[in-house]
């Protein structure tokens, strides 16, 4: 069975920042699980480069809009070996393959009957690329999202008969209810469907930096039309020689951050329409990463907002994974803050995550177990039966987060995983290996004790592994069980002998 499952793509006008990796973890979290479960995986990330913020960035730093996103597109690549990622293709907006696509798709638009000629005028934010409905606006004619002035446009343009498929959006969001996910986000995507849709820029005659439009060059598609072609395009020319877009589409999962809600679940769905191809399966809309602003003044608490460059309240993923590593990085982006809301991050809070939850829960029972088998025997796990308890407990966990992960609950897929952890912990406490040890007479409990705590770390292990997947390979590789399927998941006696001694998997930094 195939999965294809895409990030946004991101702005390549400043440097990537945490809220980049989020979407970027979060995404490759449910890529690898479902590799683990045997599925047919496509995992698409990249840039979209095109647009007036790049071209406005671009002539800011006296550079063409082509050296500029040349220069910054590697940034981003760059960050998904760092954050080790397992993205199968990194789409760049500005591929000839890419452009060549979005013409063809939006000619057989337009060849429908759903472009037509006009003139344009409103109110337009170039941070956002997007034009602005007066109700957006509100009187004091800004930006909901940045809060800053909004332009008042006029240009002669193509329009995109978006209020055409009012009625079958409806009648989408009817027929199925998980389309956009979590809940509270299809209410406000059906809210701005029922509020009525007026027809949309297609192109712009303005500016040139953006795809040519083939009947009429001297104007450039519409950044956002331009951009969420890329899930489609990328299939066609993703592994050279071969296009594997009947193998992969639909997607089963667009990822995406709440401020391209719009884009997402209204304007793609259409355009998908308007062209007679399939829609996606889901669109999951996460929300955004919160930290204090510097610039705020006074004496009282700081202003939480949307973590940005431009307003100077960024965390560098860079910084912290050589600090950290990329496992802590992963882990704190998808523990701390429930996936699909907003929520605060801080330096001092990921501090506080790294020491209690990955170095003395995880990482304590894992040295505790290895160290016990070494200690009293020999480095070799007992093959003893498993304590049936425990193992029910722990065995449990394959069906519960691969359950969890099909509705994109990350963070609760994470909590099911980590109560196991705090039960293998809470064990080795009840049984007292230690104890067991100096009494021959019991040398048969501390077997199944051993055991019981090998083959809970193994099964745990191999269940964290798209979250921390560096840190759980040198563990299973310690454990001499490097398999990562999903079907060996369970405790079974026997399965682990001689074992390795372990260095500790999260050190405190230097």
């Amino acid at each position: 069975m195939s999965f294809y499952i895409t990030t946004p793509i991101y702005y390549v006008n400043a440097a990537p920042h945490l809220g980049h990796a989020y979407s970027t973890i979060a995404v490759d979290v449910m890529a690898r699980h479902m590799r683990q479960r045997g599925e047919d995986v496509f995992f698409l990330t990249g840039t979209d480069e095109h647009g007036e913020p790049v071209a406005l960035a671009a002539e800011r730093e006296g550079v063409t809009p082509q050296q500029l996103v040349d220069r910054n597109a590697p940034r981003f690549k760059d960050l998904m070996p760092r954050l080790n990622v397992s993205n199968d293709f990194f789409v760049r907006t500005t591929d000839p393959e890419h452009q060549a696509k979005v013409q063809e798709v939006l000619a057989r638009i337009r060849d429908n009957g759903h472009v037509y000629e006009g003139v344009y005028e409103g109110w337009y934010c170039p941070r956002c690329a997007d034009f602005k409905t007066d109700a957006e606006a509100g009187e004091d004619h800004l930006c909901p999202i940045h809060r800053t002035e909004l332009i008042r446009e006029k240009e002669d343009n193509y329009f995109f008969r978006l209020s055409a498929f009012q009625d079958d959006l409806v009648r989408l969001f009817d027929e199925r209810p998980d389309f956009v996910m979590p809940r509270h986000r299809y209410n406000e995507a059906r809210a701005f469907i029922e509020s009525g849709l007026q027809d949309v820029s297609l192109s712009r005659s303005t500016f040139t930096w953006g795809v040519p439009v083939p009947w009429n060059p001297e104007h450039v598609f519409y950044v956002w039309f331009d951009a969420l072609l890329n899930y489609y395009s990328a299939l066609s020319y993703a592994k050279p020689g071969e296009d594997v877009t009947d193998r992969f589409w639909p997607a089963q999962y667009h990822v995406i951050g709440k401020d391209i809600l719009k884009f997402h679940t209204v304007f793609w769905p259409a355009m998908l329409l308007a062209a007679g191809l399939p829609l996606p399966e889901h669109v999951f809309v996460h929300g955004f990463l919160l930290m204090a602003s510097p610039k705020t003044g006074g004496d009282g608490p700081a202003e939480l907002m949307k973590m940005s460059k431009s307003m100077g309240n960024v965390l560098d993923p860079f910084a912290i994974i050589d600090e950290f590593g990329a496992d802590a990085l992963r882990y704190y982006c998808m523990r701390d803050v429930s996936f699909g809301q907003d929520g605060e991050v801080s330096t001092a809070r990921f501090a506080v995550v790294y020491e209690s939850e990955l170095a003395n829960d995880f990482g304590n029972l894992a040295s505790r177990t290895i160290a016990m088998i070494h200690r009293y025997r020999d480095g070799t796990v007992p093959s003893a039966g498993c304590d049936p308890e425990l193992a029910r407990t722990i065995d449990g966990v394959v069906g519960e987060v691969s359950e969890l992960l099909d509705r994109a609950d990350l963070t609760g897929a994470l909590e099911a995983v980590w109560l196991r952890v705090r039960r293998l912990n809470r064990y080795v406490e009840e049984q007292a290996p230690w104890v067991l040890a100096k009494d021959d007479a019991r040398a048969n409990e501390l077997d199944r004790v051993l055991a019981s705590l090998a083959e809970g770390l193994r099964v745990v292990a191999v269940v964290l592994h798209p979250w921390i997947p560096a840190t759980v390979e040198k563990l299973l590789a310690t454990l001499g069980a490097p398999e990562l399927e999903l079907a060996g998941a369970c405790t079974t006696a026997g399965r682990l002998g001689a074992i390795e001694k372990l260095e500790p998997l999260f050190p405190k930094p230097k």
